[in-house]
């Protein structure tokens, strides 16, 4: 079981670190249009329409990375009153209840999107007209890298609330 989930987690872990790099061509676009759009009040068209198609890249590709380093968002009022194990038991309940189904019908709905995208050479409106379907495949690759670790988190927090011990 140890195994398993230190395999899970390491897809997660190589895919975020690799792909962060990518930050750093996204600021060096960044830089580049404000620097054309400020300085020489010449806006591109291309810069801001891949400036775009790589935050969301990087925003949907890293989040199961975020999820493995629990840097998202939570409100936790209640949640941090409770001890290991109910925190576990709570958390095993909410991937049942919120999280495998929203990724689930997530990746159902995300690959005919995809594929229809695919199927038209689906392009930008934009002068540019970048194409737009290789960013609608990282929907459904999201899916398939959050699910992935969230049932990393999901065997782990199941194993603490049924032993009392953590993975």
């Amino acid at each position: 079981m140890r195994r398993l989930v230190e395999i899970l987690d390491s897809i997660s872990e190589i895919t975020g670190k690799y792909c962060s790099w990518m930050i750093i061509i996204l600021m060096l676009l960044v830089v580049f249009e404000v620097i054309m759009r400020r300085f020489f009040n010449s806006p591109t068209i291309w810069s801001f329409e891949i400036t775009i198609q790589l935050y969301a890249f990087l925003f949907m590709i890293t989040a199961a990375y975020g999820l493995l380093h629990d840097s998202h968002v939570s409100v936790d009022i209640v949640y941090e009153r409770f001890g290991r194990r109910p925190k576990a038991i709570l958390d095993v309940i909410s991937y049942l209840i919120f999280f495998y189904p929203f990724f689930i019908i997530l990746l159902i709905k995300g690959i005919p999107y995809a594929a229809k995208s695919w199927a038209v050479y689906e392009k930008s409106w934009s002068a540019f007209a970048p194409p737009l379907y290789f960013i609608k495949t990282v929907i459904p690759l999201t899916a398939v890298l959050l699910l992935i670790q969230g049932t990393s988190k999901f065997i782990r927090q199941l194993y603490f609330a049924v032993k009392g011990e953590a993975l």
